[in-house]
């Protein structure tokens, strides 16, 4: 009987994804917005750090304070900045592991396995692209539904460089609709003692202190 496939956490690079605007934030720059007294994207990489190999930042402004946190800044390689999916291709050519998992540095309270669940559905299924999903509340406000997270992706590297090279070149932008030409696998992450917070994420300082008050002391 031959073993499962797996994915040590070796071969995985973690990037924080803190290249954004901050619109909604009025323009500031939000992975540098400190949650309970760390920026926002330092407290990110902790988080991600042990549950990967080397890790980097994606960011486009205040390089140096960035480069403070002690690992690599990696810069959006496209002038105009268009979204998370120019953090995934700066990852993507710069990368130096067979596998690159991405994170938001809005979302304080993503999962300490995330990288683990995401490797094992990975492997397992033969994919591509591993996305997390999560409970979130329905449009009638009562009942739940599992809803793709889609900037917490673990990204097989070999098979998705040029093609994401090709999608954006052509003016493509949303990650749905890139993820969605490969073989991707949702990973759910609503099983008993899965944190129903764990994928809230900051758009406004509202939102940010409101998260504060729910980060485990």
């Amino acid at each position: 009987m031959t073993s499962s496939p797996r994915i040590d956490r070796s071969e995985i690079t973690g990037l924080v994804l803190a290249g954004g605007r901050g619109t909604r934030m009025g323009g500031i720059d939000k992975g540098l917005q400190t949650f309970n007294g760390t920026p926002l994207a330092l407290h990110a990489l902790r988080r991600l750090a042990p549950q990967v190999g080397p890790v980097a930042v994606n960011a486009n402004r205040h390089l140096a304070a960035y480069e403070a946190f002690g690992v690599p800044v990696w810069p959006d390689g496209l002038a105009d900045h268009p979204g998370p999916l120019a953090g995934f291709l700066t990852g993507l050519e710069r990368c130096g592991t067979p596998y690159l998992l991405t994170v938001p540095c809005d979302t304080p309270l993503f999962p300490t396995d995330l990288a683990s669940r995401l490797a094992a559905a990975l492997a397992s299924g033969d994919a591509e692209i591993a996305m997390a999903s999560a409970s979130e509340p329905a449009d009638d406000g009562v009942a739940s539904v599992l809803r793709a997270q889609p900037v917490f992706c673990l990204l097989r590297i070999a098979s998705l460089r040029e093609g994401l090279v090709r999608f954006m070149q052509a003016g493509g932008r949303k990650v749905g609709a890139w993820t969605a030409q490969h073989r991707n696998v949702r990973v759910a992450f609503d099983h008993p003692g899965d944190a129903a917070d764990a994928f809230l994420n900051a758009n406004t300082l509202a939102e940010l202190h409101a998260l504060e008050s729910r980060a485990p002391c």
